[in-house]
């Protein structure tokens, strides 16, 4: 069965279509600027030339209809026409306490999810846009939503409530959910996988570190903790986003620069994390660690200050969970970015790990870095959220 993959945002539409007996990528692509002027969708099929198609995508039901034309295309498509695909699967961001697992798409279940976008105002709503999408281009097709908070459902209650007044839990469901769900499932299963363990027997710690970043504790097959909250600005430095800090800030700030709430928001979200700690140099990490290497003392205490950060939340989930027995570094920096591992695996040391500064070289591969003798493995897991949403689709099939 061909399974298509679908992450919906306001103005863009990511899609991959994976045929899942071999899990083979057969096609995937991005539509962007839809709604607005210079529309664009870029195709990549398996064995073929890429190709561009610029053409006005006034709303998401005209880019998932370019799609299908462009997977059953004659010249650039994969599949002789739409009867190929067996379902569709959409990455849903949050799903609350509602959802910890993945479901089929019903009445019920959009409109659940249409709730639940109080807790996430810019991307529920564009995952409800690009399901209905579907639906009026795919009639019948089986719809499947799979949500990036489910797999932190796990949580204890002690992991995920805020020092806040018990109230707002009761009346706004105002807690720690956790995002990049389906990563830290994929890469916790695939560490042990590749080491010819089961995850149930194991401590592992995933450390999403990409443009946005997470890191979770996954105890014996089940998340226990992850750094992310209410929202995804919670937690590590990331490209953009503060992360974690003294909430008082917030309102130090506006005062200082008569700024509104929206405003320092946006400063929080937008303009903060390692783009702003660098002085406005990059929110690019390969930026950074360039920068960092030709002298720039401000880019260099940037990537000494994430590290830092990410080092701390790796060592409380080793108390949390009483040990470790893996540390899997995935995503666009846990997987190339060779700048952060030279800064990063020294601390390691005092968990009886030790490595080949060599092997910190290499980039995107599924890679053990630390030495066999090593009390813990640290290893590199390149992450694959669209192949976990199709596999989750197939299983609900």
């Amino acid at each position: 069965m061909n399974i298509l993959v679908i992450n919906c945002g306001s103005s863009s539409l990511k899609y991959q279509l994976i045929d899942s007996e071999s899990e083979n990528v057969l096609a995937k692509g991005l539509a962007e600027r839809i709604g607005i002027e210079g529309s664009v969708l870029t195709h990549s099929p398996a064995g073929k030339d890429k190709f561009t198609r610029q053409e006005p995508m006034p709303d998401h039901s005209v880019a998932v209809r370019m799609v299908i034309e462009a997977l059953t295309d004659k010249e650039h498509g994969v599949i002789s026409s739409l009867s190929e695909i067996g379902a569709v699967g959409h990455r849903v961001v949050h799903g609350g306490e509602k959802f910890d697992h993945a479901v089929l798409i019903n009445d019920s279940v959009m409109k659940d999810i249409e709730e639940l976008s109080s807790l996430a105002p810019l991307h529920n709503p564009a995952n409800l846009i690009g399901i209905r999408a579907c639906a009026e281009n795919m009639p019948g097709v089986p719809q499947a939503a799979v949500f990036d908070t489910a797999f932190h459902q796990t949580m204890p209650k002690k992991a995920y409530m805020y020092g806040l007044p018990y109230e707002f839990y009761e009346k706004y469901k105002i807690r720690r959910y956790g995002f990049h769900g389906t990563s830290h499932d994929y890469v916790s299963a695939r560490a042990a996988e590749i080491l010819g363990k089961d995850r149930k027997d194991l401590k592992i710690i995933v450390c999403h570190l990409g443009n946005g970043g997470s890191i979770s504790a996954v105890d014996h097959g089940k998340c226990v903790d992850t750094s992310m909250g209410l929202t995804p600005l919670e937690g590590l430095i990331m490209g953009t986003r503060s992360g974690d800090m003294d909430p008082a800030v917030f309102d130090f700030i506006c005062e200082k620069e008569n700024l509104s709430p929206a405003e320092m928001n946006t400063v929080l979200n937008k303009k903060s994390g390692v783009l702003g700690l660098s002085g406005g140099l990059s929110s690019d990490f390969r930026d950074l660690c360039d920068a960092a290497d030709n002298g720039n003392e401000l880019a260099a205490m940037t990537l000494d200050t994430y590290c830092y950060r990410v080092a701390k939340y790796i060592g409380s989930y080793i108390m949390a969970m009483q040990g470790v027995d893996i540390i899997a570094l995935t995503a666009g920096i846990g997987e190339n970015s060779y700048g952060v591992r030279t800064r990063l695996m020294p601390y390691f040391k005092y968990l009886g790990v030790s490595y080949d500064e060599e092997k910190l070289k290499i980039r995107g591969e599924e890679l053990v870095l630390s030495d066999p003798g090593s009390k813990v493995t640290v290893m590199i897991v390149p992450t694959n959220e669209e192949l976990a949403i199709a596999r989750q689709t197939l299983e609900l099939l």
